[in-house]
């Protein structure tokens, strides 16, 4: 699973954040309404992005139109544990590993994830 910079972070959360494919030039838009940082983005920048992010199985291009539109492969979430499952995968004492994640989640996080082994437990 593909970490993310800054810049591909930003791009992905706005796919994500979207219901419809977005276009390099959205993209772009939309990154400089975000921030100071990306007001001299150019869309030659955006659509490198793009072009890594597709690579990494994170975009997917929708070919059938110009310009091409983006859209994320799968949701933040599908991400998240995916970068998880590689992380507990590395690690050489997994139980140690969720016990110490276990340990800094709050009363409400803990309370939700008892539920969610209960519920998987029951199934």
């Amino acid at each position: 699973m593909a970490s993310l910079g800054d810049l591909e972070r930003s791009v992905m959360d706005l796919l994500w954040d979207s219901t419809e494919p977005l276009t390099a030039n959205d993209l772009r838009d939309e990154l400089a309404a975000l921030g100071a940082d990306a007001k001299e983005l150019a869309v030659t920048t955006v659509l490198t992005v793009l072009a890594r992010l597709e690579k990494k199985g994170l975009v997917e291009r929708e070919r059938s139109s110009r310009p091409h539109r983006y859209a994320a492969s799968s949701s933040r979430e599908d991400h998240t544990v995916g970068l998880l499952n590689e992380a507990l995968g590395t690690a050489q004492d997994r139980e140690a590993v969720l016990a110490r994640f276990i340990g800094g989640i709050s009363a409400d996080e803990a309370a939700s994830l008892r539920a969610i082994l209960d519920s998987v437990k029951s199934a």
